[in-house]
């Protein structure tokens, strides 16, 4: 509270020890603690995405919401963010993915939704949708098989 930022009591001391110290864990868990004393802005693009899940993260959110968390980046880092995200169901939050990256999605998602332009198409488990033909000519352009979206 306010007396605690003007007068700095033993109680506020502890709850800002506590607060660097997750602070720390989540850069940990993310994979970016080496960054730690850096800015933001000064992240490579696919570390400042990481950095925002763990944002979001230390919310201790039960669901984790990410729209297009994979634009932008290259394969390298899309795999380490898939690892990342797998890693945090593994962990029990569940994972709501909005994704043009259809091989990160399937490599992710138990359960897939997909929509064309505003519509849905297709639901189901990964393997369902990646075989629906509707879902092929939309987003595929061809067959994708789980195996080459598994890590």
């Amino acid at each position: 509270g306010v007396f605690g930022a003007i007068f700095r009591d033993r109680r506020t001391l502890v709850e800002e020890a506590a607060i660097e110290k997750r602070s720390y864990e989540l850069l940990e868990y993310v994979g970016v603690a080496n960054h730690a004393n850096s800015l933001a802005k000064h992240l490579a693009y696919g570390d400042q995405r990481r950095l925002e899940i763990a944002r979001a993260l230390a919310t201790e959110p039960k669901l984790l919401a990410l729209d297009e968390p994979a634009a932008g980046m290259n394969a390298t880092e899309t795999q380490g963010l898939k690892r990342l995200l797998q890693e945090i169901r593994r962990d029990g939050t569940t994972i709501l993915l909005i994704e043009h990256d259809m091989k990160l999605v399937m490599g992710v998602c138990d359960r897939v939704l997909v929509l064309d332009y505003g519509k849905k198409i297709a639901e189901g488990s990964a393997a369902t949708v990646q075989s629906d033909p509707k879902v092929i000519a939309a987003y595929l352009g061809g067959e994708i098989s789980l195996d080459a979206a598994a890590p």
